[in-house]
């Protein structure tokens, strides 16, 4: 091999580094899962003061994302065994969300061809039980949740997971792959753990996942704290941390439950990329 042949062996060699460890790193997919339907017998609980009697459709969102080193699973919805319920799952206070589950998580990640074991990282946006129904079909996955939450007491003072259920605890935002383009943001303040989900995509761009920081469009624009919200100043500055990453990163806020937005959105087997 000639020195000049040589040269532009290792000036090929050190273009194509670069590209093949981009390769390596970044998010490739984003679906969006449904996770639940429901309607609210009252949302005044969640706008003090107002829409008294004022009932209205909610959804359950749940975000599988395929990165380059894994799949990751933000929030687990409603209960799958919820979906051979006729009634849906009728909550003891009439005000509350009357949940259905018209598609099984495991069902539509089987229709993707991704298996509960190949989730090896997980997370939830917080630990009422429309986020964490399906938390146990994934025990083998680590389960990325803030300490503030993993210590809150459920009911009866019992654990909100289960023991054996491998955990990471986080106290504040976690880079999940270490690249950026998966972050987990602390905004407590609906309940003391709470967090929202930044994700990077390469053509979509930036989107925050909001988790319960915000229940619906109006109360975003209005900056409504629920009354069931364990501490409204942190709300309101979780909202704001919120609006802070959607400027700095040029992004989109998708709100979990807010329907007509998730009604615009491409569902699962579809993608965004």
């Amino acid at each position: 091999m000639s020195r000049i042949t040589f040269a532009l062996a290792i000036a090929a060699l050190a273009l194509s580094a670069p590209a093949a460890l981009a390769q390596s790193t970044g998010v490739e997919k984003l679906y969006v899962l449904n996770c639940g339907e429901g309607t609210a017998g009252d949302i005044s609980r969640w706008t003090p003061g107002l829409n008294e009697g004022k009932t209205m459709d909610f959804v359950d969102t749940c975000y599988l994302v395929k990165h380059a080193r894994g799949w990751f699973l933000w929030d687990t919805g409603i209960a799958d065994s919820v979906a051979a319920m006729p009634n849906g799952l009728v909550p003891a206070d009439p005000k509350a969300v009357t949940w259905r589950r018209p598609k099984m998580l495991q069902a539509q990640l089987e229709q993707l061809g991704v298996k509960p074991d190949d989730v090896k990282a997980m997370a939830v946006s917080h630990t009422h039980p429309d986020h964490t129904g399906n938390v146990e079909l994934f025990p083998q996955s680590v389960l990325y949740v803030q300490k503030a939450e993993y210590d809150w007491p459920g009911a009866n003072n019992t654990p909100r997971f289960k023991p054996s259920h491998p955990v990471e605890l986080l106290t504040g935002d976690k880079d999940v792959f270490g690249d950026g383009s998966v972050t987990i943001l602390s905004t407590p303040g609906h309940t003391p753990g709470h967090q929202s989900l930044l994700v990077k995509l390469p053509k979509t761009g930036a989107v925050v996942l909001s988790g319960d920081a915000v229940h619906f469009r109006d109360n975003w624009d209005n900056r409504r704290v629920p009354s069931m919200n364990v501490d409204k100043d942190q709300t309101t500055a979780s909202m704001q941390k919120i609006a802070d990453t959607l400027a700095r990163e040029k992004a989109q806020l998708w709100i979990n439950h807010d329907k007509a937005q998730r009604d615009s959105q491409k569902l699962a087997p579809a993608f965004y990329d």
